[in-house]
């Protein structure tokens, strides 16, 4: 399976701009899976913005790159504020799935940080489901960016058989050594692949580093983007050494899901 992780410098608030990139890069690279950065349609940064730019998951927005996704037979992931269709003057900082027959599913960001730079649970609401989806290229867990260092989040799709683990991120220079290390132990603790697609550039007071990269389930690191530059990243997935891994070290069939009960009960 073929990947590529769309690693440019996302244009704040310029969502015209950000989407024409998106539709460059799912054209040129002709690849199964197709990955922009968290926030990637608006920039992190855009903050109060958020809300305006949002839209629903039957938006404009969702269906261009539904319409570039159907042109190349690719599934496409990005990061988009997301406005709640029900709720309304609630928007989520969603990682979209978009297929190549046009169906669109999201996953909310479950963790949103609240410190530092970060100011996250002032524009978005909490996102409250762990779904896995399916899609032409395997079972799909999504994660953004905070959400790595919670590992009951990746364990959880992988006990609902998720393959490939994708997180979406929007990390700056700072946490650069914590993103490397987190992809490969989430990868090697639940036998799954783990795709990084990181924002680069930067955006008021914050520089991101890029990197993007994608790991195999042994931990092992298949492609790795350059720091500080943009680029598409390409590289290949073997859903085959996902099925060998999981027998060799069967973290999966050996968790005892009682512990999720016993964390429940002490919170």
């Amino acid at each position: 399976m073929r990947v590529a992780l769309g690693q440019y410098q996302a244009r704040r608030g310029k969502v015209a701009a950000n989407l024409e990139r998106m539709d460059q890069v799912i054209t040129s690279a002709g690849a199964d899976l197709v990955v922009f950065p968290e926030l990637f349609l608006t920039g992190y940064m855009a903050r109060d913005e958020h809300m305006r730019l949002g839209e629903t998951l039957d938006g404009d927005v969702v269906q261009q790159v539904a319409g570039a996704a159907k042109a190349s037979g690719s599934t496409v992931v990005f990061g988009m504020p997301e406005r709640d269709p029900v709720r309304r003057g609630i928007t989520y900082n969603s990682s979209v799935v978009v297929r190549p027959d046009g169906t669109v599913d999201s996953y909310r960001k479950w963790s949103l940080p609240n410190f530092g730079p970060f100011e996250e649970r002032m524009f978005f609401g909490h996102g409250n489901r762990l779904p896995v989806f399916d899609t032409p290229v395997g079972r799909l867990g999504l994660l953004i960016c905070y959400d790595i260092f919670f590992p009951e989040i990746c364990k959880a799709y992988a006990i609902q058989g998720a393959d490939i683990l994708v997180c979406i991120s929007a990390s700056p220079t700072t946490s650069r050594d914590y993103f490397v290390k987190l992809a490969q132990a989430r990868a090697i603790e639940n036998a799954c692949a783990f795709i990084y697609s990181n924002q680069v550039g930067s955006q008021m007071q914050l520089t991101f580093w890029g990197g993007s990269h994608i790991v195999g389930p042994r931990g092992n690191v298949l492609v790795q983007g350059p720091p500080y530059e943009e680029a598409t990243v390409e590289g290949d997935i073997d859903l085959k050494e996902i099925e060998l891994s999981r027998p060799l070290r069967p973290t999966v069939r050996d968790t005892r899901k009682e512990a999720f009960q016993l964390i429940h009960d002490m919170i």
